[in-house]
């Protein structure tokens, strides 16, 4: 049986054929090693039945967008989750869909899948601080915040944008179109994975957190970082061959980096560790 995390490898192979749905539903093995990711799909593809059934042949954009937000919003009832937003199960597509609660960006996913099951091309977008989505039409772009359907004006997705600006509006900085460019399937995919590698990393609970940088580093596998990260895992786990692997590989590419001397200092431990596994 092929393992969890080979079957994510092989779904993010290569970037114009990652399955979106498919692989972010494959993240919550990680929490439930049994999901039948199959069942999961199939019940967003019932949901794209029902709506379809009831679609006139000739819906234009407009109102087949209208049809689609009061389905998954007032009808299947799916929200934020305010009350308990920092959950890592709002992370996880399986249990969104049991609950009808998530975070942004799980929420847009879902609704992402549902859109282009029903003609309508929504992206995600990778805007600060909270996931959006755009659907572009003939007269521009619609933006649209996956907590409620809503359609943001520039006026909100600028004061949205606000705290993230360290001086406020001026020439230095990007315009506002390069924050409101589609989401790529694997960009999606590391922020959904970042945002549970920040809660487990709070706590923190260390086996999730590398479950989660396993993935990480099949991502990014050009981002030392990540390797480094996955390293301290290791070693918190009392892994330290696989610590000592990863922790040299990043000092090796990155030997002037600000934490270089504090990691140099653990290897020696490291090694002694594995000697004695040896």
């Amino acid at each position: 049986m092929i393992k969890a995390i080979d079957y994510f490898a092989a779904l993010v192979q290569e970037d114009e054929h990652i399955p979106l749905l498919e692989a972010a539903l494959s993240v919550a093995q990680d929490d439930d090693p049994t999901l039948d990711l199959t069942a999961c799909q199939l019940e967003i593809d019932r949901f794209a039945a029902r709506l379809r059934r009831r679609m006139p042949a000739d819906i234009a954009t407009i109102p087949k967008l209208r049809l689609l937000n009061n389905f998954f919003y007032q009808e299947l009832g799916f929200a934020g989750n305010l009350n308990d937003y920092y959950n890592p199960d709002n992370s996880y597509l399986h249990k969104v869909l049991e609950t009808r609660r998530g975070i942004p960006i799980s929420l847009a996913v879902i609704y992402i899948e549902l859109a282009q099951q029903i003609g309508l091309d929504v992206k995600g977008v990778s805007f600060p601080g909270h996931f959006l989505m755009k659907l572009s039409v003939k007269n521009g772009d619609i933006i649209l915040d996956p907590f409620n359907g809503t359609s943001l004006s520039r006026e909100d997705i600028e004061e949205r944008l606000e705290p993230f600006l360290i001086n406020g509006h001026g020439p230095e900085d990007p315009p506002l179109a390069s924050y409101l460019a589609d989401a790529t399937p694997r960009a999606i995919l590391v922020r959904m994975l970042r945002n549970l590698k920040a809660l487990f990393a709070e706590h923190p609970h260390w086996r999730q957190f590398l479950n989660v940088q396993q993935r990480l580093v099949i991502l990014l596998p050009d981002e030392i970082a990540e390797r480094r990260d996955r390293g301290l895992a290791y070693a918190n786990l009392d892994c330290p061959q696989a610590a000592l692997q990863d922790l040299e590989a990043y000092l090796e590419r990155c030997p002037q980096a600000t934490d270089a001397e504090a990691l140099r200092q653990r290897l020696p431990e490291l090694r002694a560790a594995t000697r004695k596994l040896n």
